[in-house]
């Protein structure tokens, strides 16, 4: 009797509380009620080296709905990626959306702050290469654990938002992981095409352990969410049309996931890139490029001359494969390892 009376009284006091009060949604420090939105963060604790905090917004919709995760900043340099979420941020009206929207504008924070291009000065590890994560690993494996208990988790959709970094001179892309389901693959296709970039990469080949996915969206991908990598901006500068290209990209994607109001605009005949061919400087030395971001390549033809310090040619790195420069190396300096320049092959059929 006490039991059924005090889950009668709770009922009551539930249904006496606003609605919003019910239907609130909460990430790390950020709590929105429907149709709010709430700024937090997601805090990384110390453990074998030091903690963060990383910005987390939830904006959440004045309808129920789907939720949808927008991440950006992994690599803190790249900062096209982290502008347009800064874009979004104030863009997004909780009054317009259906569903739930979280955006993280900034995962690597001392990148950022340091200037540092591709990884985490606090452990030198890439922010999106140590998915799922670890709880006792270094901050990068920690907040990638975080990441995916908090956001990839709870979300129903994913997207990662990258570009050229500070040595990368890159044209617009997206990435599109097949999986072999077909209601999940129906619904990722829709989110790229509607996303409207004009070269789309066709990543078949990724990991498939869940204890072991490297990358985000792979891991969102792996978990059944249907997700994409979008990428725009290069060599650090944050232009117009490149933060447009982000930001109009995502208004396109969320209409199509009937999030907001509107009909999205599909990209017609993409290029799909089937194959992607990375050519690696063997040594340090002096980059003189031949080519530029968005050019086609045969097989076999000159990319560029590398130089010693004394101006002496040491080497002429030529294209592997026939193709599009995806993206070259932006600035002279090179080390053993450096990505040179990276092709994408054009798929012979639309998938």
């Amino acid at each position: 009797m006490f039991y059924k009376s005090t889950v009668a009284f709770a009922a009551l006091l539930l249904s006496a509380l606003p609605a919003n009060a019910q239907q609130s949604f909460t990430v790390g420090t950020a709590s929105a009620a429907l149709g709010q939105k709430a700024t937090g963060y997601l805090e990384v604790p110390a453990g074998v080296d030091a903690g963060t905090n990383i910005p987390v917004v939830v904006v959440n919709g004045a309808k129920p709905g789907k939720v949808l995760a927008l991440v950006s900043g992994a690599h803190g340099t790249e900062y096209v990626s982290i502008i347009a979420i800064e874009k979004l941020i104030a863009k997004l009206d909780p009054g317009q959306l259906t569903g739930t929207v979280i955006l993280v504008p900034l995962v690597n924070i001392a990148s950022f702050e340091q200037k540092v291009p591709h990884v985490n000065p606090i452990d030198n590890k890439s922010m999106n290469r140590f998915y799922p994560g670890k709880a006792d690993g270094t901050q990068t494996e920690r907040a990638s654990d975080l990441i995916t208990k908090q956001i990839v988790d709870r979300c129903d959709y994913l997207i990662d938002y990258h570009g050229g970094d500070l040595d990368e001179s890159l044209r617009p892309y997206a990435y599109w992981g097949p999986t072999g389901h077909s209601e999940q693959d129906r619904v990722s296709k829709e989110m790229v095409l509607a996303f409207g970039l004009d070269h789309i990469i066709i990543w078949s080949e990724r990991p498939t352990d869940p204890n072991a996915t490297r990358y985000l969206d792979n891991t969102a991908t792996v978990r059944g969410k249907p997700s994409i990598v979008v990428e725009a901006g290069h060599a650090g500068t944050v232009e117009t049309d490149d933060v447009n290209l982000l930001v109009d990209g995502t208004l396109g994607t969320m209409r199509s996931l009937k999030m907001l109001p509107g009909e999205p605009r599909f990209i017609e005949n993409p290029v799909w890139i089937e194959k992607l061919s990375d050519v690696l400087a063997d040594g340090p030395g002096i980059w003189y490029p031949l080519v530029k971001r968005g050019t086609y390549v045969s097989a076999g033809m000159k990319l560029g001359t590398i130089t010693d310090y004394f101006g002496k040619v040491i080497a002429e790195p030529r294209a592997p494969v026939s193709g599009v420069v995806l993206h070259v190396n932006a600035v002279p300096s090179l080390k053993k390892g450096d990505n040179i320049a990276d092709l994408g092959v054009v798929a012979a059929h639309t998938p």
